[in-house]
């Protein structure tokens, strides 16, 4: 995966801190829009620097596609299936009120599978990114 991103400041002559402009469905076109409140939010990471990009320069960073995947899929998949797992679950019971407590229940567990990959991933040093040239 490929982003645009500008280079913060340098940390060794291999590394640099990167801005990367944090991406969503909407596109972030926020003159047109203004619905959801986001207005510049930025992820910042630790890049390898192999080309020496310098502080200000805007750089095209690359990250492992899988590595994203992954994130993706526990963040939004694991939530619902884990949501219709509990609910289908408990589908032979009579009580209405307890399949959909048993199906908030699943979809709370997958919020906080996502919540501590998260917190681990961080621990790890996030995402990595390695700058390939300039924008």
């Amino acid at each position: 995966m490929t982003q645009i991103a500008t280079v913060e400041r340098i940390i060794d002559n291999h590394h640099a801190e990167i801005s990367v402009p944090r991406k969503s469905a909407c596109g972030h076109d926020c003159e047109e829009c203004a619905g959801c409140g986001v207005s510049g939010a930025a992820v910042h990471a630790t890049a390898d620097n192999p080309i020496g990009a310098q502080p200000g320069q805007k750089v095209v960073v690359e990250s492992s596609t899988q590595k994203m995947l992954r994130i993706v899929a526990l963040v939004y998949l694991t939530p619902v299936v884990l949501f219709l797992a509990g609910y289908l679950a408990t589908l032979s019971m009579e009580s209405e009120a307890l399949r959909y407590l048993t199906a908030a229940a699943g979809f709370v567990v997958g919020i906080l599978a996502a919540v501590a990959y998260d917190r681990k991933l961080r621990r790890q040093g996030g995402l990595r990114f390695t700058i390939v040239r300039l924008f």
